[in-house]
């Protein structure tokens, strides 16, 4: 049973309206003014919040402002009930974030079509998607479906890289945001004294820049092709409606953004603080985990060349390669060409966290 949050002062259009839904088969939260009804929605979490604009301690726009903020009721569908005298405002309160409003009056099929509407729509956006690029081309279809992205992804198209080729370097203007649906991308800034420091290892699912286009248009960092890869190319303009024009839509394409953001964190954070021995153990660790979830590591381990794990430690390839020389010799890991596989992970581990 989905539960209803209806926050109205005016007793009679509250049980009234109360009424409706329980009769439609909901279970209704009722609160009197926009601070209790906060309350009840922080502490029951509901599928949908029905919100008068006008009422007093807290009006509408407050309690959808508030709501928003909170990481667990910001997905909440909210819909607006005004009177007609208040339609002018209404325009407000979708620039906020409402889904919908409905003007009262309202006849009773009118207010059912809206919930369900907005249930049906925030179940599909909630479920998600799959990862990748099939995932990503549903996702663009299903927002495409809405009035306001009927356009989003019509000019998307693919870019096949070879192994060193650069996507776009520091500074560039963007116009488009690469999606990797094949191949390894990594990313780095280059200092006052001309050294690479990697900021990334990206792969399939993975968007690449959007940091930088989303604060200046430009990039922050380099990316260059790791191995052959494909990438998909997503206009900027696409990226700004996906974020900005459909609430629902925009949560689910944050969430797809920022899929890296703490492992990230942690890599800049191992970087600051380890020892050579102890970076090259987590970065070992990380390439390893981020091979084998996409079906790339086999009995050699993963195939990554000196130079780019180099990168990805932030050390000189030769101190890279003397730091694999012991921990082979120390039974912790085998190479062979390219490739290194861990043979005892639990004392790789240990060394990581040291």
């Amino acid at each position: 049973m989905k539960t209803i949050l209806l926050i109205e002062d005016d007793a009679d259009m509250r049980e009234n309206t109360a009424e409706i839904l329980e009769l439609a088969d909901y279970r209704v939260l009722k609160a009197e003014n926009g601070r209790r009804g906060v309350e009840m929605a922080r502490k029951e979490v509901p599928d949908l919040v029905l919100c008068d604009i006008m009422m007093p301690e807290l009006d509408g726009y407050g309690v959808l402002h508030l709501l928003g903020r909170s990481p667990a009721t910001a997905e909440v569908p909210f819909i607006f009930l005004s009177a007609k005298a208040e339609r002018g405002e209404v325009r407000k309160g979708m620039e906020l974030g409402a889904d919908d409003y409905l003007t009262k009056p309202f006849e009773e099929g009118e207010l059912l079509k809206a919930i369900e509407g907005r249930l049906r729509r925030s179940e599909l956006f909630r479920k998600g998607f799959d990862d990748g690029y099939d995932g990503l081309t549903r996702f663009m279809d299903q927002a495409r479906g809405l009035e306001a992205l009927k356009d989003v992804g019509r000019d998307r198209r693919t870019r096949r890289l070879a192994v060193k080729e650069v996507l776009f370097h520091e500074g560039d203007e963007l116009r488009q945001v690469p999606y990797i649906i094949r191949g390894k991308v990594r990313t780095y800034k280059i200092n006052n004294d001309g050294k690479e420091f990697v900021t990334g290892l990206n792969g399939p699912g993975d968007f690449v820049g959007y940091m930088g286009l989303l604060e200046n248009g430009r990039a922050m960092e380099t990316a260059e092709a790791m191995e052959e890869c494909e990438v998909a190319l997503v206009p900027r303009e696409d990226l700004l409606a996906l974020l900005y024009r459909d609430r629902d839509v925009s949560i689910r394409f944050i969430r797809m953004l920022a899929r890296d953001v703490k492992d990230k964190e942690q890599h800049l954070l191992q970087l600051a603080y380890a020892s050579v021995r102890q970076r090259v153990a987590q970065s070992l660790l990380r390439v390893h985990e981020r091979y084998a979830a996409e079906g790339e590591a086999d009995d050699l381990g993963v195939r990554i060349s000196r130079e780019d794990l180099a990168s990805i430690v932030g050390t000189a390839t030769e101190s890279l390669i003397r730091c694999l020389t012991e921990l082979k010799e120390d039974g912790i890991i085998d190479t062979q060409g390219r490739g290194i596989r861990i043979v005892d992970r639990r004392k790789l581990e240990k060394l990581a966290h040291a």
